[in-house]
């Protein structure tokens, strides 16, 4: 087994217009199929990110306030996951509730070990 990382991005802007309501029924989505994973031995860690943060540039000369992507760029959150292969780790990602909002998407990256590298 080996573990991989999911990058969530897209979607903000249309959870951000659904009501208070329809937000709590879209975790509750994220939470099954992410508890679902857990029961299969899947999932190792995740969480969603703010939107703000920093950028370092130039060994900390620069520090600017960001990242400041586009929407559908901005990386708003990842899971850990393991899978036996880059092809089992996607074909898992396709359950992604994210999917619910056009134009989202999921970067499946292996995570690699130092002695791989």
């Amino acid at each position: 087994m080996s573990n991989f990382l999911y990058l969530f991005r897209g979607g903000d802007e249309a959870y951000e217009k659904l009501s208070q309501e329809e937000k709590q029924a879209h975790m509750e989505v994220w939470g099954k199929w992410m508890g679902g994973l857990q029961e299969k031995g899947h999932l190792l860690d995740g969480l969603p990110l703010d939107a703000d943060g920093k950028v370092v540039h130039n060994r900390g000369e620069v520090v600017t306030n960001g990242p400041h992507a586009e929407g559908a760029e901005l990386v708003g959150g990842y899971l850990i996951i393991s899978a036996k292969s880059l092809e089992e780790a996607t074909e898992i990602s396709k359950g992604c509730p994210i999917f619910d909002y056009e134009g989202s998407t999921v970067e499946v990256r292996q995570i690699m070990d130092l002695d791989e590298y």
